[in-house]
């Protein structure tokens, strides 16, 4: 399939239900953004692709539609353009079929095309089983992945009727399966069972609870750098941020969220990010959307931040420390540009890692992530 042939699969944006009757400002990103209405925009010199998703049948709402996808688009495009060096597209919405099956095919091969010719893609809208087309896209190319989820639950029963709720089950099973690991971010104990976390474990998968993370956050930031994909569920929010969200008062407030958007952007692996979950016929005041467009914008940041890092084979740019640990030689690296870190393993591959897996090396302790990472080899 060619680029151009992904346009049977899309339908232009009505510029009515995101804009206001003048339209945006020339210093908001509305006027910077270019949007398929009569021609499909050209992606030569996009950094980023956004795509509307309507289907909401693995949810159990029967009726699809893009007014969540509309609503973040409003948000998105009335925010100021600070970062002029990244560049986006708008290539419409992802027609929904008359099957489900048939609208996580038309996803899969949207992403599975944008992301090949190397360009990072937002999919906004659908219930979160949606996730499952997001990795398959990277199946279609053969390629190994690593997936970042930020969910309050772990959707892997298999007692529920409900496919978002479930579908884990499958993309941990299938075969061939191009996964190479799985890191889920922001669960809330009372919605996991006990024996969920060990087979988590078992597949030598991280999961982290959202109080761990609110103490620490900056302590996941590595885990988007090692990472290809990732899936948000806005009920990782807590309902007082994201009042779409049903679930729990619980999760990350706006910020911290933020913060995840940005790490996101921040990454060079990440090529596509999807939010899911989001009803907006559930929302109030429209501060759902609201919220996720401020997470975008977060996320256009980190793309500008990354955009400064220096090239990992330049070593003129990074602090080299020689370390040894539990009679282990390793190496760490310092980005002077960045001050973000890295460290070698033993079979000379460097992974993304923090300041406080440093120091612990250096205290002749073995960082959970390096011994981790080791297990998984």
């Amino acid at each position: 399939m060619q680029i151009d042939s992904i346009i049977d699969f899309l339908e232009p944006v009505n510029l009515h239900q995101i804009s206001e009757d003048e339209g945006f400002r020339p210093t908001q990103l509305g006027s910077k953004v270019d949007i398929y209405q009569e021609y499909f925009p050209d992606l030569t010199e996009a950094d980023v692709i956004i795509a509307g998703c309507g289907e909401y049948r693995g949810s159990g709402n029967p009726k699809p539609g893009f007014d969540a996808a509309n609503a973040v688009r409003k948000h998105f495009y009335s925010l100021f353009h600070w970062h002029k060096n990244v560049h986006i597209a708008d290539i419409g919405n992802i027609k929904t079929g008359n099957k489900i099956a048939d609208s996580l095919s038309a996803v899969q091969a949207v992403l599975s095309e944008v992301s090949a010719i190397g360009k990072k893609v937002l999919l906004i809208g659908g219930s979160h089983d949606i996730t499952q087309a997001q990795s398959n896209a990277f199946r279609d190319q053969n390629r190994l992945h690593e997936i970042v989820c930020i969910d309050a639950k772990i959707d892997l029963d298999k007692d529920t009727a409900r496919y978002d709720e479930s579908f884990l089950l499958q993309l941990f099973t299938q075969n061939p399966n191009f996964i190479k690991h799985y890191n889920h971010i922001g669960f809330q104990s009372y919605f996991v069972q006990p024996d969920m976390l060990e087979t988590i474990d078992k597949l030598r998968f991280d999961c982290f609870r959202v109080g761990r993370v609110k103490e620490q956050i900056e302590e996941v930031e590595p885990i988007f750098r090692n990472s290809h994909m990732v899936s948000v569920d806005i009920s990782a929010f807590a309902s007082a941020y994201a009042p779409a969200n049903k679930l729990t008062p619980n999760g990350f407030n706006g910020e911290e969220m933020c913060s995840l958007f940005k790490y996101a952007g921040l990454s060079n692996t990440v090529e596509t990010l999807g939010i899911y979950g989001y009803d907006y016929k559930t929302d109030r005041d429209e501060l759902t959307a609201k919220q996720l467009s401020h997470c975008l914008w977060y996320f256009l940041d980190g793309i500008y931040k990354s955009q400064q890092e220096a090239p990992f084979n330049d070593p003129e740019n990074y602090n080299e420390y020689h370390l040894a640990f539990s009679e282990v030689q390793t190496v760490f690296l310092q980005s002077k540009k960045t001050g973000r870190w890295w460290m070698q393993l033993p079979n000379g591959k460097y992974i993304a890692c923090s300041y406080t897996d440093y120091h612990l090396a250096s205290q002749d302790e073995i960082p959970e992530r390096w011994l981790r990472a080791i297990e998984r080899e």
